[in-house]
């Protein structure tokens, strides 16, 4: 059976580049970003996400993040891959945890989640896990 996990996170680094423009103001960019997860997961997450801006500002992105701390007092790290869309004012994102990714304690972690931010520092996340 699932457990849910649950909490907030704040943006702790971000650096983004565009690498094709598409015309007016679409283009192609390509983003490292940092994260600091508080609540049912703590730690960091590192993410490298391609993004797609339309020229009305909204965007798709996919990537992987890297998560390493602890998961229900179990340490280790685990790879997710994560797609979502930005409406021009909050970036919503579905996660999909690789098995095979989680290393150490995390070993054999499965799941599925999700994070909302508004524009800002920070935002939310949910992850339904199991965990042998």
């Amino acid at each position: 059976m699932a457990t849910q996990a649950a909490g907030t996170f704040t943006v702790t680094s971000w650096d983004e580049n565009t690498y094709q423009e598409l015309g007016g103001d679409a283009k192609l960019t390509r983003a490292r970003m940092g994260f600091r997860l508080s609540g049912g997961l703590e730690g960091d997450l590192i993410s490298d996400t391609l993004m797609c801006y339309r020229a009305d500002g909204t965007a798709e992105f996919t990537g992987l993040q890297q998560f390493t701390g602890e998961i229900a007092g179990r340490q280790g790290s685990c790879v997710m891959a994560a797609d979502g869309v930005f409406d021009g004012g909050e970036a919503r994102s579905r996660w999909r945890v690789i098995p095979g990714s989680g290393t150490a304690a995390l070993a054999g972690l499965t799941g599925t989640g999700s994070s909302a931010a508004a524009s800002g520092p920070g935002g939310t996340f949910s992850l339904d896990y199991e965990l042998d």
